[in-house]
């Protein structure tokens, strides 16, 4: 809970505010101590405490999966082995039934797209004070432990799926029929320019939907957990617990939704119209 010492607003914004590094015009290289700091280090400075918790989920992602293919068994299985496996499967069916084009890249891309929104998701149902407390005990002044609440991370999954969407568009059907799949679809070839803005439109609005869809919905959540936390400890516990039984549906949907889309997207890119 929050101390007494700071104000119901200090302590949101505390919660809100990203462990950012980068150059201030004043202050020069170094940590900022408010959001308004970070905001004046402009567009290359770096949320630090996004971009170490999406990595250290991204390396036990890939330490816990190739662990468990290494002691993989065709006798009776253990419960890591059963539980890698229904993932797997999961992805799989999920791929095979919106993705009809051979491509060996789309399954582990989903597969990697699930688990590792899931794992940063999964970093909300952590008690809000806990892991900012200890960063605070060792002088750090800013802890967000949920990456997906930092648009800068959504946006750059979300752009990563655009490059891929406009590579394989281009790889798939040449420059020219990419481009005449945006200018002379679906109204006649008269209404081209018409038809190349709306599609552009269209096409940008994909990168966009995914990146606010996931940092929207989390955000959300985080905001919630932090209000939870501003009330008195017996409210906390009514509260806390059915919210984060409900959450649970939330992060696993909305990682569920990125990597069903970006399938869609995919597929919609290896198509020829």
């Amino acid at each position: 809970m929050a101390s007494g010492t700071v104000t119901s607003s200090e302590y949101i914004s505390h919660h809100l505010t990203n462990l950012t590094f980068g150059n201030h015009p004043e202050h020069g290289w170094g940590f900022a101590h408010s959001a308004a700091e970070a905001a004046e280090m402009g567009f290359w400075a770096i949320n630090v405490d996004t971009m170490f918790w999406s990595v250290a989920l991204g390396l036990l992602f890939v330490w816990f999966f190739s662990k468990v293919a290494k002691a993989v068994t065709s006798d009776v299985p253990g419960s890591a082995q059963n539980f890698v496996e229904t993932i797997i499967e999961f992805i799989d069916d999920n791929v095979k039934s919106i993705f009809t084009h051979k491509n060996t890249v789309i399954a582990p891309l989903a597969l990697t797209i699930f688990v590792w929104i899931f794992l940063m998701n999964l970093m909300d149902l952590v008690p809000i004070d806990w892991i900012p407390f200890v960063a605070g005990e060792m002088g750090i002044h800013f802890m967000k432990v949920v990456p997906t609440t930092d648009v800068n991370a959504t946006g750059g999954m979300a752009i990563s799926v655009f490059a891929l969407i406009v590579y394989y568009s281009i790889k798939m059907k040449g420059v020219g029929g990419f481009i005449g799949e945006l200018a002379f679809q679906p109204l006649p070839k008269i209404f081209a320019p018409f038809n190349l803005f709306l599609e552009i439109v269209g096409l940008l609005a994909k990168p966009v939907s995914l990146a606010l869809r996931l940092f929207g919905n989390m955000y959300a959540g985080e905001m919630i957990f932090i209000l939870i936390a501003l009330l008195p400890f017996w409210a906390q516990w009514v509260l806390s617990v059915p919210w984060a039984i409900f959450h649970i549906l939330i992060i696993t949907l909305q990682a569920f939704i990125f990597m069903v889309l970006t399938i869609v997207y995919l597929a919609m890119a290896h198509d020829h119209h």
